[in-house]
C-alpha cells in the first residue's frame, strides 16, 4: 500500500468518526424533549395536547430543513455548515433551560409557578426552530461520506456511520433518566442544559476534524483512487467549484430529473409509515393489543432500536456491497418484503414470546433500508448533488408522518388497531412494489453525470 492510498484510508476513517461522534451528538439536543416531557407536565403543567402541535411542526420543520440544506452543501462548506448547526440547536436547547427564567419580563408563569400559554408558545417555537436547526446536520453527513467514500464501499461505511443515530438517542435517554430519576422531576431542565453542554464539544471537533474534500490534503478525487492515485495526488476535482449555469445542469439531471431519486423517495415514505408507527404508537398497541405492562414495552422498544436497528444497519451495507455489487436498492427491496412479513406476523400473533421477536426482526429490517436509502441517493444521485438527493427523500420519510401520527391516531381511537396494522402493511407491500421497479438500475450515476458533463463541454 503506498502512501497516497494510506493518506487516503486514514482521511477516510477520520472523517467517518468526526462525523459520527457529531451526528451521534445531534441526538443528544434532539431526543431529549421526550424524556423531559413528563416533568414538564409534572412541574410545569404543559400537558402532551399542547405540545402536540409543535412536535408535528418539529418533524416537518425538519424535513425541510434538510431539503433546503441538501442544496446548500452541494454548494458550500459542509462542515461549516454542520458545525454551525450543532452550535445554534445547543444555543436553543440552552435557551429553553433557561426560558422560565425570563418570567417578569413576560408572563410566563402563574401565580401557581405553572406554566402560561406565553411559556408554552415560547418553548414550543424554540422546539420547531430546533428543528430546522437539526436539519443541518444529515445532509453534511451524506456529502462528506460521498466525497471520501468510494461508491463501491458507500453502503458498508454509511451504515456504520448511521449506528450514530441509534447510539446518541440512547445514550441521551439513558441520561435524562438517570438525572430525573436522581434529581427529581423539578430538575426537569437539566434535560436540556447537560446535553447541549456535553454536545457543545462536538463543535470544534467538527470545525478542525473535518476537510470538505480530499482535494485538501492533496489527494485525488474518491473515485479515482487506484493503481495511479499516487499519480493525481493533488489533481483538482473537474467538478469542484463549477459555475452556477453547469451545476443547475446537473442538479436538475441527476436529481429532479432523475426517476431513481423519486422512486426511492415513494419506498422511502412507504417503509417510513411502518418505522414510525412502531416508534410513536408502539407503546400503545404493545400494552393495548398485546396485555404487556409499560416497562415490558418500554423494555421492547429499546431492544428493536438497539439490538434489531444496530445489526439490521451494518448487515444491510454489508450485503450490498460484499452480494449485491454495491447494488443498494436490491437490499432494500428484500429488507422491506421481510420487515412487511415479520410486521404482519407481530399484529397476528398472541404470544407475548413471539411477539417479541417478530418485532425486533420487523425493526431490523426496517432499519436496513433506513440506512440505505440515503446511500441510494448519495449512488444515483453522485457525490456532486447527495446533499439535494438526499433532500428529497427526507422530506418524503418525514411526510409520512402525516399518515402514522394523525390518521393512525384516529384510525386507532375509532377503531381500534386492528384498523391500523392492515394499512401499515397494505403500505409496505407498495414501498416494495416501487424499489422493486428500479431493480436493473446501475449501482451508481456516475456513468450518467460523465454523459451530461460531455454534453456541457
Amino acid at each position: 500500500m503506498d502512501n497516497t492510498v494510506k493518506k487516503y484510508r486514514y482521511w477516510e476513517w477520520r472523517t467517518i468518526v468526526v462525523l459520527f461522534i457529531g451526528y451521534a451528538l445531534f441526538y443528544f439536543v434532539r431526543k431529549n424533549l421526550g424524556m423531559a416531557i413528563p416533568a414538564m407536565e409534572a412541574e410545569l403543567g404543559i400537558s402532551k395536547t399542547q405540545l402536540g402541535i409543535f412536535l408535528t411542526l418539529h418533524s416537518i420543520i425538519y424535513g425541510f430543513s434538510r431539503f433546503v440544506n441538501g442544496m446548500l452543501v452541494d454548494r458550500f462548506s459542509k462542515k461549516k455548515i454542520m458545525a454551525l448547526g450543532l452550535l445554534l440547536t445547543c444555543a436553543v436547547n440552552l435557551f429553553i433551560c433557561f426560558s422560565p427564567k425570563l418570567n417578569g419580563m413576560l408572563t410566563l408563569l402563574d401565580a401557581e409557578g405553572k406554566a402560561t400559554l406565553g411559556l408554552v408558545y415560547l418553548i414550543g417555537s424554540l422546539w420547531v426552530l430546533n428543528g430546522y436547526l437539526q436539519g443541518m446536520g444529515v445532509p453534511p453527513c451524506v456529502s462528506l461520506l460521498a466525497h471520501w467514500v468510494k461508491p463501491d464501499e458507500l453502503a458498508t461505511k454509511q451504515s456504520i456511520w448511521n449506528v450514530s443515530h441509534t447510539l446518541g438517542a440512547g445514550i441521551v435517554v439513558a441520561l435524562c433518566g438517570f438525572m430525573l430519576d436522581n434529581y427529581g422531576y423539578s430538575a426537569w431542565y437539566l434535560c436540556f442544559m447537560v446535553p447541549a453542554l456535553i454536545a457543545l464539544v462536538g463543535v470544534p471537533v467538527l470545525w478542525f476534524g473535518l476537510k470538505d474534500d480530499p482535494s485538501e490534503v492533496g489527494l485525488p478525487p474518491v473515485e479515482k483512487m487506484g493503481k495511479d492515485a499516487a499519480e493525481k495526488s493533488g489533481e483538482p476535482d473537474p467538478l469542484e467549484n463549477i459555475d452556477g449555469k453547469k451545476y443547475k445542469k446537473i442538479i436538475n439531471r441527476m436529481v429532479f430529473g432523475n426517476p431513481f431519486i423519486w422512486i426511492i423517495g415513494i419506498s422511502n415514505f412507504c417503509i417510513y409509515v411502518i418505522r414510525l408507527t412502531i416508534l410513536d404508537w408502539g407503546a400503545s398497541f404493545l400494552t393495548e393489543t398485546k396485555g404487556m405492562d409499560i416497562s415490558q414495552a418500554g423494555g421492547l422498544l429499546a431492544t428493536t432500536e438497539i439490538l434489531g436497528g444496530t445489526l439490521g444497519m451494518l448487515l444491510a451495507g454489508w450485503l450490498s456491497d460484499k452480494l449485491f455489487k454495491s447494488k443498494a436498492h436490491r437490499t432494500c427491496f428484500f429488507c422491506i418484503v421481510f420487515a412487511t412479513l415479520t410486521f404482519f406476523l407481530f399484529w397476528k400473533c398472541e404470544s407475548v414470546v413471539l411477539s417479541f421477536v417478530f418485532l425486533v426482526f420487523s425493526a431490523f429490517f426496517i432499519y436496513g433500508p433506513q440506512a440505505l436509502y440515503g446511500v441510494c441517493a448519495s449512488q444515483q444521485a453522485t457525490k456532486y448533488a447527495a446533499g439535494t438527493g438526499n433532500g428529497i427523500i427526507g422530506i418524503f420519510g418525514y411526510a409520512s408522518s402525516v399518515v402514522s401520527g394523525v390518521i393512525f391516531g384516529n384510525l386507532a381511537e375509532t377503531g381500534g388497531w386492528d384498523s391500523v396494522f392492515p394499512i401499515a402493511i397494505a403500505f409496505g407491500v407498495a414501498g416494495a412494489i416501487a424499489i422493486g421497479l428500479m431493480w436493473n438500475a446501475p449501482a451508481d450515476g456516475y456513468e450518467k453525470l460523465n454523459k451530461i458533463v460531455k454534453e456541457t463541454k
